[in-house]
């Protein structure tokens, strides 16, 4: 059992000794007793997918690549974002935007589908694509005008407006609870 304390010792005066004649040597043996001294810590490189969620609960996503001196320096930049998962070299962040989604100002139009549901299109009505249904209308009740309007479909260019036609069409709804 005390053989082993003395090979130990043995070994580090060769290296000492070595290390006195080496130069290089030397240098090894210091690099060897104290890797904390000269170790560099690498950045860290986090996979990020950023969630927004808009008004009009369309979500969108970006993903990319982070670098970051430390896990604080990466939280720092995220400060009002919600944390949805976090991997081992990868994070999932949310974040709550109060407007309504790029795919509205450019395209979304209000219209009523063929069952007379207040719709979002996807471009003009009646013939593109719903994004989101919302309540079912009694068209029985609407003035020929705004009937009309839904017809044609109800661009949609900011949060504003979104709120202003979806509480403009609630009294014509046939059900009691409306849009959420």
């Amino acid at each position: 059992m005390k053989r082993k304390p003395a090979l130990m010792a043995a070994v580090f005066f060769i290296i000492l000794f070595w290390g006195l004649i080496c130069p290089e040597i030397k240098a090894f043996a210091v690099e060897e007793t104290i890797p904390e001294a000269t170790e560099k810590h690498e950045p860290l490189r986090i996979k990020v997918t950023l969630e927004k969620v808009y008004v009009d609960r369309e979500v969108s996503q970006e993903q990319l690549i982070e670098t970051a001196v430390s896990w604080e320096e990466f939280w720092s930049k995220y400060k009002g974002w919600s944390v949805v998962d976090v991997g081992k070299d990868s994070v999932v962040l949310r974040s709550q935007v109060e407007d309504i989604s790029p795919l509205l100002k450019t395209n979304g139009y209000f219209g009523l589908s063929g069952e007379g549901v207040l719709a979002i299109f996807n471009g003009r009505p009646p013939y593109s694509q719903i994004i989101q249904s919302f309540f079912q209308i009694d068209v029985e009740k609407l003035e020929s005008r705004k009937q009309a309007e839904l017809r044609k479909g109800i661009p949609i260019k900011t949060r504003d407006r979104y709120v202003e036609v979806l509480e403009s069409f609630k009294p014509y709804s046939t059900c009691e609870t409306g849009h959420e």
